[in-house]
């Protein structure tokens, strides 16, 4: 095992044009791969949001029927935890945009 990772050591070393023998090229398999990562993050992120927010709202809704009085001041704090909950799903909607109409979208 060591001894194959020193020849392949000494191959990158002897040939350090092979690492830019695609130089120009269109990048072909990157692209395809982005819109990929793009497609499932976003589902993972928006899926686990949506579950994070019903439990949210089903414990706030649970802790004002228990305490009716502090009703104003536990929504408050949900609406707080909500919009921290949904600007996650944005932070990967604006990943994933960049990995499309950087990486993965070619109009040319």
């Amino acid at each position: 095992m060591r001894r194959s990772l020193i020849l392949g050591g000494l191959a990158v070393l002897a040939f350090p044009t092979a690492a830019l023998a695609a130089e120009g090229g269109t990048g072909g398999w990157i692209a395809p791969f982005a819109v990929i990562a793009a497609g499932i993050g976003m589902a993972i992120a928006a899926g686990l949001c949506g579950l994070g927010q019903g439990r949210a709202v089903a414990s706030a809704v649970d802790a004002m029927a228990r305490q009716p009085g502090a009703a104003a001041r536990i929504q408050t704090a949900m609406i707080i935890g909500l919009a921290l909950i949904e600007s996650l799903a944005i932070y990967t909607l604006v990943i994933a945009l960049i990995l499309l109409f950087v990486k993965g979208i070619n109009f040319a």
